[in-house]
């Protein structure tokens, strides 16, 4: 098990206990009426139309039930600079009473690990954390028409690859596989968003994409994998997903890299995290916390999720805290290595 994983596998174990003791100091009944008559705003670190929009409007039409009160929801999309302008609002100006959360890309949550201080302000750690809905899969593609069909391939040859902002997985996977692996990825960044990076692919404008969600390509071009139109270089992922033919990401990242490439990939574990800012008062955050897990086991939104082609593998807000937290305590080695590896 690589020195990341180790980092991981410790974290996961340390949020199942912090859910434990957070589950038994809930036990007493929400404060009757809470939220009553109140509307809480779920903000999107992403465009309308987006997975992470798509995820964000799923939960508001099933969470307010589970929530004494029924409050109202309404979706604010906040895009911009891989939602680091969402989490700035979040930590900064966002309310603190339970009645704002957000849902931010998780490279938000891991590009302060490597970038200038000054830029970010606002600390992924001191988040207090809701819980994420997917643990998911990302999928680099090339179109078949590229003739970029294997990594061999792309290790021969320089590849365009479309990407959204530096900081998002779209350009920070090219890269640290560029650096790890040993690709040729040329990034091209500054397209809006993922559906228009897949335009760009379709125009030719682009090769391909690296680390695009699953549930993202299976949302916005259901049969691009089935129909072949596409070909999957690399799915990357902790583990290895079945439902995938490509090869594992660490068939070619290898010895010390790994442990590095494992911290990157982590994010993955919280692929759509929901978030409210910090210090935010105890007693709104417990009920949030148990409403959104609620909320992903509800029959209802799972029906929802099946029918949007929206995978739903939800963890505590509990676990991603300590995961966070877990990360943000690796090594001095492993920092230098990974600033390297995303700061091409």
């Amino acid at each position: 098990m690589g020195i990341a994983l180790q980092y991981i596998s410790r974290a996961l174990r340390n949020g199942l206990a912090l859910g434990l003791l957070s589950s038994l100091a809930s036990l007493p009944a929400q404060a009757a009426g809470f939220y009553e008559g109140k509307q809480i705003t779920l903000i999107v670190g992403g465009d309308a139309g987006s997975a992470y929009d798509a995820y964000s409007r799923l939960l508001s039409r099933h969470m307010g039930r589970h929530i004494e009160g029924n409050p109202s929801f309404i979706i604010q999309n906040m895009p911009g600079a891989g939602s680091i302008i969402a989490a700035q609002y979040l930590s900064n100006i966002a309310t603190k009473d339970g009645t704002v959360f957000a849902m931010l890309f998780p490279g938000s949550l891991v590009e302060p690990l490597t970038g200038e201080a000054a830029k970010y302000h606002y600390s992924p750690v001191n988040f207090d954390y809701i819980g994420t809905a997917d643990s998911g899969t990302r999928l680099c593609l090339t179109m078949a028409s590229s003739g970029v069909r294997t990594i061999e391939d792309a290790r021969s040859r320089k590849v365009v690859m479309a990407g959204t902002a530096p900081g998002s997985s779209t350009t920070d996977y090219a890269w640290f596989m560029n650096d790890l692996a040993g690709t040729k990825f040329e990034v091209i960044a500054g397209y809006k968003g993922p559906g228009d990076v897949l335009l760009a692919m379709e125009r030719g404008e682009a090769a391909g994409v690296c680390a695009l969600d699953s549930a993202t390509v299976a949302s916005l071009r259901p049969d691009w994998i089935a129909t072949g139109k596409v070909n999957v270089l690399v799915q990357a992922g902790l583990e290895v997903n079945p439902n995938f033919k490509a090869p594992p990401l660490w068939d070619f990242i290898k010895g010390d890299n790994r442990a590095v490439a494992e911290l990157i990939v982590s994010q993955q574990v919280f692929g759509r995290p929901f978030l409210a800012p910090p210090g935010t008062a105890a007693e709104p955050l417990r009920i949030l916390r148990a409403a959104f897990m609620a909320a992903m086991k509800d029959p209802a939104l799972l029906e929802e999720a099946k029918r949007l082609k929206l995978d739903v593998n939800p963890k505590s807000g509990e676990e991603i805290a300590a995961l966070v937290k877990e990360m943000y305590s690796a090594s001095p080695a492993v920092m230098k290595r990974l600033k390297k590896a995303l700061r091409p």
